[in-house]
């Protein structure tokens, strides 16, 4: 049996997109990529990431919008904006921004 790769970001940090113009926060991990084949197949091949890697739930944002988006760990980076997110739904999950952070503290009925 293989073991599971450690995830580099933490549930509630920022981080924002390697490739594309988004951020967001993470609220949710999975070890590997825990998506549909039709998700997964719906990315171009040359863009495609490895399965086995950390994937990250985001409450993410553009200038225009807000979103959930499924991200492997090789397309995040530490956003170090030091700016909150403005998802609708980051009150549900969090509790509080600290901004010296840059990160949420998860709500006690949220953890897993």
């Amino acid at each position: 049996m293989s073991e599971l790769p450690t995830a580099k970001f933490q549930i509630g940090q920022i981080v924002k997109h390697r490739l594309f113009s988004f951020r967001g926060v993470i609220f949710d991990v999975d070890p590997v990529f825990s998506n549909t084949e039709e998700w997964w197949n719906s990315i171009p091949a040359e863009a495609r990431p490895r399965k086995d890697q950390p994937f990250y739930h985001l409450l993410a944002e553009n200038e225009d919008t807000e979103y959930v988006a499924y991200v492997s760990e090789q397309n995040l980076l530490v956003d170090m904006t030091g700016r909150p997110v403005r998802h609708p739904q980051v009150k549900d999950y969090f509790k509080s921004f600290d901004a010296r952070k840059n990160s949420y503290t998860l709500r006690e009925s949220r953890a897993h």
